[in-house]
């Protein structure tokens, strides 16, 4: 009988480890939250003799479970060791975005409660360090919202069978920050800059003005055609290891157009050979 599919959620109180396992739910895992690490091995062995028919679960565990967090990473590897898929996720945030919502919830830190909420947070980041580097993804959801981590985890976590893999591209401006959660990271800021036409300065990649004056470029021709190339040695390895998404991060010095251009080109591409592709605009309405 396959082994079973786990997907242990930990990392900072605050950082959306309650919305994350709920996306979980809708996808299709068996859910379970706070169930104490040292019963693992007897949950994941209960869940394998229901004659398949719980196949992935996501476990979540925060710092109530603090007792049992040294022992956690040996567990998760005897669970390995029988055969069964597992990953750990970590979710975390900034400290001023922790801070501000447990201000929002009224809540005390859970750890500290006695104390203000950026030592609670400070304090529970220097406790959760060790489990942190044993990771296998880390997603900070700062910069996200609700519906934006359930489309991220989404997209990552489907136990949907699907015959390509799933492309994400995300364009953004390196002057508002790297966008995290990427796997691959392109920066075009060599790219003649439409910024400095006037008629194009107010415009963005979207228009096919923008566009053509990006794509006459023949150092866009020359970057296309080989990163076109790359990826279509990359992706097939990606697939041989069963991987089912790649975010891919295309970023100019504003987000709004040589970005904008090459990640629409790219998307065009790679739907073209028959992948799902799905492109957002990061920083498009930002100036």
């Amino acid at each position: 009988m396959p082994g079973l599919k786990l997907v242990v959620i930990t990392g900072l109180s605050g950082a959306g480890k309650s919305h994350a396992l709920k996306c979980f739910e809708d996808v299709g895992y068996f859910c379970v939250d706070n169930l104490p690490p040292a019963l693992l091995p007897t949950f994941v062995e209960l869940c394998h003799q229901q004659g398949g028919e719980i196949k992935n679960v996501a476990l979540g565990i925060d710092i109530r479970e603090r007792v049992f967090f040294a022992d956690l990473t040996g567990i998760l590897q005897r669970i390995k060791d029988l055969g069964h898929s597992v990953e750990l996720l970590f979710l975390e945030a900034r400290d001023a975005v922790l801070v501000r919502r447990f201000s929002e919830s009224r809540r005390p830190h859970p750890l500290l409660p006695e104390l203000p909420v950026l030592e609670g947070v400070r304090f529970e980041k220097e406790r959760l360090s060790e489990i942190r580097s044993h990771a296998d993804r880390i997603i900070d959801t700062s910069n996200l919202s609700v519906h934006e981590l359930r489309d991220l985890l989404s997209r990552h976590f489907s136990h949907e069978q699907s015959r390509r893999l799933t492309i994400s591209l995300i364009t953004f401006g390196y002057k508002f920050g790297v966008p995290y959660d990427i796997d691959l990271l392109f920066d075009v800021r060599f790219l003649r800059n439409p910024y400095f036409v006037p008629d194009l300065k107010p415009l963005t990649g979207e228009d096919p003005r923008v566009r053509s004056y990006v794509l006459e470029d023949p150092d866009a021709k020359g970057f296309l055609d080989r990163l076109e190339a790359f990826f279509t040695f990359l992706i097939p390895l990606f697939e041989r290891e069963r991987r089912s998404y790649l975010n891919v991060g295309i970023g100019c010095t504003g987000g709004r157009h040589r970005s904008v251009v090459i990640a629409k080109r790219l998307q065009e591409s790679f739907a073209s050979a028959g992948y799902h592709v799905t492109l957002s605009h990061r920083d498009l309405t930002k100036s």
